[in-house]
């Protein structure tokens, strides 16, 4: 992971310089600034725009009681490609737009949820303690029955309940 992480803090800047200059040979140097400088201010209009869409979705689905993990998604999506927009070249703008435009940020959203499950599947599978909460039934429906003779006392009343709890037979 360290591996694609300097890798991709290494050639992504290279890639945007090169991308620039191929523009810039293309339609002109100061071209390539104005239509940079146009394209992060739509960026930061975007932003703010489908920011305000999902903090409101996100009051809706607090207000409603209901676990708002799209709307998370949505918001870190957002913030991301905001990041993105205001980093200057066309690379990182069109990761942006595809994080911020709300008709590609489903995709993203599944792409990030692989990607995420794909990591915490890894992690896990290499913990040292990946076998520590096996499942005590051991892959069957129910425990064993065991007769437990024990006794109940309750606060509120003075008499104690007393019982036992009666195995299952497992012919039935």
């Amino acid at each position: 992971m360290r591996v694609l992480l300097f890798l991709a803090f290494l050639v992504v800047p290279v890639l945007e310089i090169w991308v620039l200059i191929q523009v810039g040979s293309v339609i002109g140097g100061w071209t390539t600034v104005a239509l940079l400088i146009a394209d992060s201010l739509l960026g930061a209009w975007l932003v703010r725009r489908e920011g305000r869409r999902a903090w409101r979705a996100l009051q809706e689905a607090l207000q409603s009681g209901r676990m708002p993990d799209r709307e998370l998604a949505d918001g870190g999506l957002i913030l991301v490609g905001g990041a993105l927009l205001l980093t200057p070249g066309f690379l990182t703008d069109i990761a942006g737009f595809a994080c911020v435009l709300p008709f590609t940020r489903p995709l993203m959203r599944r792409l990030g949820a692989w990607f995420f499950d794909r990591r915490v599947r890894r992690l896990a599978a290499s913990s040292p303690y990946a076998g520590m909460f096996a499942d005590p039934f051991q892959g069957r429906a129910e425990p064993d029955g065991q007769v437990v003779h024990g006794e109940v006392i309750r606060d509120d009343q003075d008499t104690p309940i007393t019982g036992q709890v009666i195995p299952r037979d497992p012919n039935r």
